[in-house]
């Protein structure tokens, strides 16, 4: 005699708590997800994977042109093409991961209004595709040190520390944007020029001592100051800022918690409204 067993689906209203059995149960679902974003970005496209460089390259490029030789903005010890990039590889994975998953549900409506299966794995999914491109773009820096003769340091090993802040910042503006997107269009309007706001109010194109010290505690708000500071820092080498990058980094986590328990808190009309 064969067993069955039945789920069933009922509604929660409030706040709800993460299941993490759940999303254990459906970890092949989000692997399959992730490489089906990774597909869809590089479909019928020429320069396939090099687009992950492409545009941190040619950023690179206007800022040195601009910043350094024309407004003679230096850094505090590598190259301005090495600092500037180092700074915007971490910014780019940050500003296409936010962008891109801000409007992923909406994207996917037809997914998500037909069928039941974590929803919290397509804004995540659209993030780790992208993942691709940020590891892309680090070899690309240590092939720029290479190319300046810049030597390792053994701050490289908190690399990843620095990847997993961004990681954890993005995701939960990322939760969080797509879920008031759901309701409120306006958002896919207003995240491309905030993103914009925000390159010139984190360190990417300049050093921490172009700074004013009593705006610097207002920088810790920012979790992407800290992380592109300390990334930058394991990379090159120097003095950094150690508040700044904690005060990033509980940033970064106190964002995806929140980033959770708000899309929680939403997803249960996701399927009516969207």
């Amino acid at each position: 005699m064969k067993s069955s067993a039945e789920l069933l689906l009922r509604p929660h209203t409030g706040w709800q708590p993460i299941d993490l059995r759940e999303i254990y149960q459906s970890r092949e679902l989000f692997g399959f997800l992730v490489w089906r974003d990774i597909k869809i970005r590089y479909k019928q496209t020429i320069l396939g994977g090099l687009w992950a460089v492409f545009q941190p390259l040619t950023a690179m490029l206007v800022f040195t042109l601009f910043f350094n030789r024309l407004a003679g903005i230096q850094t505090d010890g590598p190259p301005y093409p090495l600092f500037a990039f180092s700074g915007l590889v971490l910014w780019t994975f940050f500003a296409n991961s936010v962008s891109l998953s801000s409007n992923s549900l909406v994207g996917n409506q037809g997914l998500v209004s037909k069928i039941y299966f974590p929803r919290v794995f397509i804004p995540l999914a659209s993030i780790g595709a992208l993942m691709l491109d940020l590891v892309i773009g680090i070899l690309l820096v240590f092939a720029m040190m290479i190319y300046y003769r810049w030597p390792v340091v053994p701050g490289a090993l908190l690399i990843p520390v620095y990847v997993l802040g961004t990681l954890l910042a993005a995701s939960g503006l990322g939760l969080i944007l797509s879920a008031l997107n759901v309701s409120f269009r306006d958002v896919k309007y207003a995240v491309p020029f905030f993103i914009q706001m925000g390159l010139f109010v984190s360190p990417v194109i300049y050093p921490l001592n172009y700074i004013p010290a009593r705006y610097k505690l207002l920088l810790g708000f920012n979790p992407m100051s800290g992380m592109i500071v300390g990334f930058r820092h394991s990379m090159l080498g120097g003095s950094t800022d150690w508040a700044l990058v904690m005060a990033s980094l509980a940033t970064s986590v106190f964002l995806f918690v929140s980033g959770l328990f708000i899309f929680r808190r939403m997803e249960r009309r996701f399927a009516d409204i969207i």
